[in-house]
């Protein structure tokens, strides 16, 4: 089994992170602050928004993968990982502040329905089995 979706998911959000990586890295050169925030809530948004990507991610990617390896490839499977990086995009943005603020509530709600329909999904999969 290649585990196409898993590979996809798993490449855009590795370019994900590097974008995410890099607007943190301009923020600081822009502000000449190596280590630490230095208080800067510039520094501060875009700091968050690569730490939230970071903590929600792997288990993203893990259910994808497992969910994949148990199922194989499914619309469904793939209609989830697309939606999960275009709202870890939109909440990064959305960090930002102002008038795009309210990408950042998009983006953590499809990150929490992305990870509740995976989690019910591996549940399913398994009990499903078991009582069938």
């Amino acid at each position: 089994m290649k585990l196409e979706i898993t590979l996809t998911i798993v490449a855009a959000a590795a370019l994900l992170n590097i974008w995410l990586m890099m607007r943190c890295g301009k923020a600081r050169m822009a502000n000449n602050i190596s280590v630490g925030d230095g208080g800067n809530e510039f520094l501060i948004r875009r700091m968050r928004a690569h730490a939230n990507y970071a903590e929600n991610t792997p288990i993203v990617l893990i259910l994808i993968a497992v969910l994949e390896l148990t199922g194989g490839t499914s619309t469904w499977l793939w209609a989830v990982g697309v939606i999960y990086i275009f709202g870890r995009i939109a909440h990064a943005f959305g960090m930002e502040g102002g008038s795009i603020e309210k990408a950042r509530m998009v983006g953590t709600l499809i990150t929490l329905a992305a990870q509740l329909g995976l989690a019910a999904m591996a549940l399913i999969a398994v009990y499903s089995k078991l009582l069938g």
